[in-house]
């Protein structure tokens, strides 16, 4: 029983939801994530582990209400049930003590950096973090970054928060300051990984980016998920979801994710459909 303990809408289409999954959370590293299905004949959808409480058995996941799965995800209440919970999967963030590193979020994607940032911190590096959102109301988890950061930069697109711009303009001021920074870790919506890379990229520092390829079995079996990393054929589940930025092939991660957009668009319009009749 994978039971849904607690939910919150940290903004109008971004929620957080506590669940019941004590195996998950025992062996769950930064950079993992699980599978879950919301009924027996849902989709499988992978969710990064945003945290977890081994006392009480529960991960936690922080996910945008983007098509069919997501708006009945968000839909369940506390107390209903996930038909599943797989997990955890994919390869744990490589996690040491690199000196200082910036860890570099934008969109929900700040949920994904922040148990990245905090293992980070845990291993003794200096935490420079930039988080980023379109407007200040949809911005999450800015405490929670703050507490694991040793420095906190704030970008909006609209500049109706902090730094009215990019986070790839603070990255560069940061590295323009002649600040070493030793390793970068980016996560977000593609084009702001691609931006960040090639930020990152004159200077040779090592940048990390998440991948969210299009996944099913997220066992490597089914080919999916493949990325191209470095001219070779990654599966994100069991290579990734990590890589190395500047090895990353973008412009093929960006046509596979639009593959289905389509039938995505006429599922999410036919189940709003279904829902008003």
């Amino acid at each position: 029983m994978n039971l849904i303990r607690e939910k919150t809408f940290l903004s109008n289409s971004v929620v957080k939801m506590v669940i019941e999954a004590p195996d998950v959370a025992r062996k769950r590293k930064a950079g993992q994530f699980v599978v879950l299905m919301t009924d027996e004949k849902g989709e499988r959808i992978p969710l990064t582990i945003v945290d977890s409480d081994v006392d009480n058995g529960t991960i936690t996941i922080i996910f945008q209400v983007v098509g069919k799965t997501t708006t009945c995800l968000s839909e369940m209440k506390v107390g209903d049930s996930l038909y599943s919970v797989l997990g955890p999967l994919g390869r744990p963030t490589e996690v040491e003590r690199f000196g200082t590193v910036a860890c570099v979020g934008g969109g929900v994607g700040i949920a994904v950096i922040y148990p990245i940032t905090k293992a980070l911190k845990e291993a003794g590096n200096r935490v420079i973090s930039i988080i980023g959102a379109r407007t200040k109301d949809i911005l999450i988890l800015e405490d929670e970054i703050k507490a694991v950061s040793d420095e906190l930069h704030i970008t909006t697109d609209d500049g109706s928060y902090g730094f009215h711009g990019f986070v790839s303009e603070v990255l560069q001021n940061v590295i323009d300051s002649e600040e070493v920074i030793d390793r970068v870790f980016a996560i977000g919506p593609v084009p702001m990984m691609r931006v960040v890379c090639d930020v990152t990229r004159p200077s040779g520092i090592t940048t990390i980016v998440s991948l969210n390829p299009i996944m099913v079995d997220a066992t490597g079996m089914c080919g999916a998920c493949r990325v191209s990393v470095g001219g070779c054929t990654k599966f994100a589940c069991v290579d990734g979801p990590e890589f190395d930025g500047h090895d990353v092939d973008f412009n093929l991660l960006t046509s596979r994710l639009r593959m289905y957009y389509v039938q995505e668009k006429e599922a999410i319009e036919q189940f709003r459909c279904e829902c008003n009749e």
